[in-house]
């Protein structure tokens, strides 16, 4: 190849650069776009404060829902089929023992780290509350997220319906289950 044909090849790679860089100033100046001097909506953040150094700090996402609502959406078939997966650790059984978890025969409405022969995580012995439907709704979205420093590792469930159902079957399965809201 001689020195003729490099200098086409060179060329013509330079001319493609050259296009597409003035192609991108072409249409900034076409598509001009000006930026507001105000964003058109303010992020808040929301500050955590920290409790006392003896305790630890819980803190909890509380968001509105309509827990009737979403009661209604529950099945007790459905609801025995999903806790097979807190089967793994929890036992559902009138009488039934401590196992990774604790046992969760009359949860609804117990409050919240009150199994005595079982040893909970700090957050849930000083958490203060009682198990109600919307207690368990939050907590099993996420339980890490709803009460922070819990030593339960499930991922949760995401689905309305999974919650829902496996709340009836806990309160199904209790001496006096709790009546619906």
């Amino acid at each position: 190849m001689d020195s003729f044909e490099i200098n086409k090849i060179i060329a013509a790679v330079l001319l493609v650069a050259l296009l597409i860089i003035g192609i991108g100033k072409i249409s900034d100046v076409v598509f001009h776009v000006d930026k507001p001097e105000k964003p058109g909506y303010v992020v808040e953040v929301e500050q955590v404060s920290s409790s006392s150094s003896t305790e630890m700090s819980v803190t909890t996402t509380e968001e509105k829902i309509d827990i009737a609502a979403l009661m209604a959406l529950g099945d007790l078939a459905v609801g025995e089929k999903v806790f097979k997966k807190c089967a793994a650790c929890h036992s559902i059984a009138k009488g039934g023992k401590n196992n990774i978890g604790p046992a969760l025969y009359n949860v609804v409405g117990r409050q919240v780290g009150a199994v005595s022969d079982y040893k909970y995580s700090k957050a849930l012995t000083v958490y203060g509350k009682k198990w109600t439907f919307e207690e368990l709704n939050g907590y099993l979205i996420k339980p890490a997220k709803w009460i922070k420093g819990t030593k339960m590792a499930f991922a949760g469930l995401r689905k309305e319906k999974d919650r829902a159902s496996v709340i009836l079957y806990l309160n199904q399965n209790s001496d006096n289950p709790l009546q619906l809201p």
